[in-house]
C-alpha cells in the first residue's frame, strides 16, 4: 500500500496558520492601500463594464505573454483588445464576491507598492519585458505560497477562457466548434 502522506509537502499546523495569516495580511494591506489611493474605485474604464483604467496596462502586457504563439502577429493589438473585451464580459458574469476578489487581485498587480515585491516588475507594466512577465508568471506558478499559485491560475485561466471562448479563435487551434444539436 502506498503511503500518500509521505508524498505530501511538509506543512504542519503552525506553518499553515502562518501562511493563512500572511495571505490575509497581504490582501488586507493591498485592499486598504487601494481604497485609500482611490484605485479600488468602482468606476470602470471607458468602453468596459468591470475593468478599470489601472487594470488595462497590466492586462495588455500579460495577455500576449499568456497567449504567446496563439495570437496572430499581424493583428496583435486588435486581438489583445478583443481578449480584453471578452475578459471584461466574463468578469461581468461572475458573482459579485468573486468579481470583487478578481479585482482585488488586479489591485495587487497594479499598485506600485505591491507590484514590485510580488511580481518582480518594479517599473510600469508598459516597460516590462517579455522575460520579466514570464518570470513573474513562473514564480507565482511555482511559489510555495498557495495564494500566489491561485492568483497565477486565476489570471491565466481568465485570459485563456476569454481568448478561446470566441469562435474567431477556434480555427487557429483546429477546433471545429460545438456539435450542432
Amino acid at each position: 500500500m502506498t503511503n500518500i502522506i509521505a508524498d505530501a509537502p511538509d506543512l504542519n499546523r503552525r506553518q499553515l496558520l502562518k501562511l493563512g495569516l500572511f495571505g490575509t495580511a497581504v490582501l488586507a494591506t493591498a485592499g486598504g492601500i487601494a481604497s485609500l489611493s482611490g484605485c479600488a474605485a468602482d468606476s470602470s474604464a471607458p468602453g468596459f463594464q468591470q475593468l478599470r483604467e489601472d487594470d488595462l496596462p497590466m492586462l495588455r502586457r500579460v495577455i500576449p505573454t499568456v497567449l504567446a504563439g496563439a495570437l496572430p502577429t499581424t493583428q496583435r493589438v486588435a486581438e489583445v483588445e478583443g481578449v480584453l473585451l471578452a475578459l471584461d464580459n466574463n468578469l461581468n458574469q461572475l458573482s459579485p464576491s468573486l468579481n470583487r476578489q478578481v479585482l482585488q487581485l488586479f489591485d495587487l498587480l497594479t499598485l506600485s507598492v505591491t507590484r514590485g515585491p510580488l511580481t518582480g516588475i518594479w517599473g510600469s507594466w508598459e516597460n516590462a519585458s517579455d522575460g520579466a512577465v514570464q518570470a513573474f508568471l513562473k514564480r507565482w506558478e511555482n511559489s510555495s505560497l498557495a495564494l500566489l499559485q491561485q492568483g497565477q491560475s486565476a489570471v491565466t485561466n481568465l485570459i485563456l477562457l476569454s481568448c478561446y471562448s470566441s469562435s474567431a479563435s477556434w480555427p487557429q487551434c483546429s477546433y471545429p466548434g460545438p456539435p450542432r444539436i
